[in-house]
């Protein structure tokens, strides 16, 4: 799997081209500006890229928008934004079109490195991994009545959808039984008005549908 990092910390971004190279992972190329990373996903042709937000020249959102770009651009390509930011504008807009191959982690709250290989083979392979916080701040400032209808377990369901987790992991996580887990995910679906059409998609609208503008 071919990935390019743009990251305008040159420690940051050495350790995590450290941490990514490997036997199945091919660090092609690691950039510090957002011009630089248009470059080489041009040159490159990469599988994934791993952006931070926030970028020269003005620090404010480069990154993301390059990001909605190259998806553009380039279909299929994996993207996980790695930011200690959620911004809100272009995270919106990227997580409200295809949301397969999509990340969105905060660099604070990585705090196991397994845990983040396995999120990256997860995006590259066409999954969605999203931290939850980026989801509690996006949806703070989003209102949908079908929210209001989920009991306090089907909201923690949904959280636990948010992070990429299985009904197996889901019902781990709560101590109760998948069949459990599986009438609150059905439940969720028909509250939030989700037809029946493929599982994986509605398991991410479930979640991402009140980003859309």
């Amino acid at each position: 799997m071919r990935v390019v990092i743009a990251e305008d910390s040159l420690l940051l971004r050495e350790g995590l081209v450290r941490v990514m190279q490997g036997p199945d992972l091919d660090v092609v190329a690691a950039v510090g500006d957002a011009d630089e990373l248009m470059r080489a996903a041009a040159e490159h042709r990469p599988d994934l890229v791993v952006v931070d937000v926030r970028m020269p020249p003005s620090h404010t959102d480069e990154g993301l928008r390059c990001a909605l770009v190259l998806r553009r651009e380039q279909p299929g390509l994996a993207v996980l934004v790695l930011s200690q930011y959620v911004e809100e504008r272009y995270a919106s807009e990227l997580l409200s079109g295809d949301v397969r191959g999509v990340g969105y982690l905060l660099k604070d709250r990585v705090a196991d490195m397994a845990e983040f290989l396995d999120s990256l083979h997860r995006v590259a392979a066409g999954g969605t991994v999203l931290d939850p916080e980026v989801v509690s701040q996006i949806l703070a400032r989003r209102r949908d009545d079908a929210l209001d209808q989920l009991t306090q377990r089907e909201r923690g369901v949904l959280g636990l959808m948010a992070q990429g987790r299985s009904n197996s992991g889901i019902a781990d996580a709560l101590v109760v039984s998948e069949s459990t887990v599986a009438k609150h995910v059905n439940s969720i679906f028909g509250k939030l008005g989700l037809a029946t059409v493929d599982s994986d998609n509605r398991r991410v609208l479930a979640v991402l549908r009140y980003l859309q503008n």
